[in-house]
């Protein structure tokens, strides 16, 4: 593609306000500009669009979103009236634009035949899912960019499953929106017409509580929370974001009486201005809250992120300091704990399992196996877990019983297939309560896990690769990686490479292979000598490579010690 042509072809046409013309005129001497804007149209898979907000080829605006609406409004045709007549729920977060995105996509489907059931405000991405399963929907649309920068906005589209379109379905609407002309293919009808029509549905309360309905059933032992819910407190924020009316509602309804919203992130902001990054993996976005908490005496903090799927916390240490745990750790808590109470309550299922990516630590299979459930890896993206959980209901061979990711994602029950930090939040908050009732903080239990399942230890480095050179260098780097095989990492040895792209699994001493049941995802992994795995993957929704290091110890300073120094070596290998 001729990116100068297209900019032209923007340029010129009528199709565009003032502003939007004069946004691109104001680029007119910056050629890396230009380019970076209509070198390629935004990639269209599995996880929707996602990119910065602008005008053009490679951005996020009324253009493209229309144009990928117009390509799901195709597919949906094209399975025929039974599919059109079930519709397509339509949900935003906080973001800029979110809402007009969400009601222009409700336009076209109106204008294709196809009803929407459109949220009356903004919503958590979960709910979303929740409302396709719930009203029988052919699929879902959320306008959200998640925990990504305020810059960035996001397109993501769900099938009738509640899960994340998949790869046959997500090729279709690619397909579909290269076919149709940005400018002049976009079919589009009046919203205040469609409304009277009944083409657009307004969903509101009445689908929250019925939402909140499953959701409070996934609490496994509620009665804790009663034990010490006079005099137990947290802080709770929602980054700006959606989790500001359902995440304290929840804790209410699970019995907690004292729960403190910081009320400056309570305000819902599309700049996120009280944080750099609304992600609640940094410390840095907890500040306010922090303060809050040590106001109060309060030794857990919950925040979730502005779609509210992802959910992190602060915890008080024996020091009295405040620390942020990591995905993986969180994990790892509720995964021993929801084992327990199932336990304890006799509402553990026959088979059970627990669901994680590969990317995600080894603990909790050691937590999982060592308490008698069964422990599978999937590839990284809540899709794939929700893949797992669809086969395990087909063939009955399991039942999940917890999902997660060490990117802050859980989920459990099956009133919905992606995360759901409103889920998370409360199960914490039971956890929480269960650990008080044993004279015991969330930290404490923490601490136990490591003597329990072992000293693990995991980070991820992100090495950001921006714009059409940081495209190549990403396809670069994983075809020197297959070309040049590693057979060390820093001082460790590789024992085994994984493939999985291919399938296969490499032992480096024989060179023989081994096909892997997992396949089609470009992800290199090395099982490096005494247990320590390193993991290559480009991320799937943000321009960057993803390091993950696991590594286990005789003890913590080991674990992190084998950390650290693979850290310096990943930064030779990626550069």
């Amino acid at each position: 593609m001729d990116y100068m042509s297209e900019y032209k072809r923007w340029l010129d046409c009528s199709a565009l306000s003032a502003d939007e013309h004069a946004e691109l005129a104001a680029v007119a001497d910056n050629q890396e500009e230009i380019e970076s804007r209509f070198f390629a149209p935004l990639s269209f898979g599995t996880a929707g669009l996602r990119g910065v907000l602008g005008v053009g080829l490679n951005r996020m605006n009324r253009f493209t979103v229309g144009q990928a609406a117009q390509g799901l409004a195709n597919l949906i045709v094209s399975n025929g009236q039974a599919a059109m007549d079930r519709g397509v729920a339509i949900a935003y977060d906080s973001r800029h634009f979110s809402a007009e995105f969400a009601k222009q996509s409700a336009c076209i489907m109106a204008a294709n035949g196809i009803q929407s059931l459109l949220f009356d405000e903004l919503r958590p991405t979960p709910e979303l899912s929740f409302a396709v399963r719930h009203y029988g929907c052919i699929a879902g649309i959320n306008i959200t960019a998640s925990h990504n920068p305020k810059e960035y906005n996001g397109y993501k589209v769900y099938w009738e499953d509640g899960a994340q379109l998949p790869p046959a379905e997500a090729d279709v609407v690619a397909n579909e929106m290269a076919e149709t002309d940005i400018f002049t293919g976009v079919k589009t009808a009046d919203y205040d017409e469609s409304v009277k029509n009944g083409l657009i549905r307004i969903l509101s309360k009445e689908t929250d509580e019925a939402y909140l309905g499953e959701v409070i059933k996934v609490a496994v032992n509620p009665d804790c929370v009663k034990q010490v819910a006079d005099e137990f407190k947290l802080v709770y924020t929602p980054f700006h974001g959606a989790g500001y009316r359902l995440v304290p509602e929840i804790l209410r309804r699970l019995g907690y009486k004292h729960i403190i919203c910081e009320p400056e992130q309570m305000k819902i902001d599309g700049d996120f201005p009280t944080v750099k990054n609304p992600n609640p993996e940094y410390k840095e976005g907890f500040t306010l809250a922090i303060e809050l908490a040590k106001q109060n005496d309060v030794d857990l903090i919950i925040g979730t992120d502005p779609d509210s799927d992802r959910t992190g916390i602060v915890l008080k240490d024996k020091s009295g300091e405040y620390v942020t745990l990591s995905g993986n750790q969180v994990g790892v808590l509720l995964t021993d704990y929801i084992i327990t109470a199932k336990k304890l309550t006799n509402t553990m299922p026959a088979h059970p399992a627990v669901l994680k990516s590969i990317v995600t630590t080894e603990m909790a299979r050691a937590a999982a196996e060592k308490n008698g459930v069964a422990c599978f890896d999937t590839f990284t993206g809540f899709k794939f877990l929700a893949e797992k959980i669809k086969q395990f209901e087909q063939d009955g061979s399991h039942e999940y019983i917890f999902a997660f990711e060490e990117s802050y994602g859980y989920l459990c029950g099956d009133y919905a297939r992606d995360k759901d930090a409103v889920t998370a939040s409360m199960l914490i908050a039971e956890m929480a309560a269960y650990y008080r009732t044993q004279g015991k903080t969330l930290y404490d239990a923490m601490e136990e896990m490591y003597e329990k399942y072992g000293y693990y230890c995991e980070q991820t480095i992100s090495i950001v690769m921006p714009g059409v050179s940081g495209l190549q260098r990403m396809k670069e780097l994983m075809q020197e990686l297959r070309d040049k095989p590693l057979t060390q990492i820093g001082t460790h040895k590789v024992d085994y490479t994984r493939d999985y792209m291919p399938g296969t699994r490499t032992c480096m001493a024989d060179g023989k292979s081994e096909p892997m049941e997992l396949k089609g995802q470009n992800v290199m992994y090395y099982e490096l000598e005494g247990g320590t795995t390193f993991i290559i993957r480009p991320s799937g929704t943000e321009p960057k490579v993803k390091v993950y290091i696991m590594a286990k110890g005789e003890n913590k300073a080991e674990a992190a010690a084998k950390v650290e120094a693979l850290t310096a070596a990943a930064k030779e290998i990626v550069k």
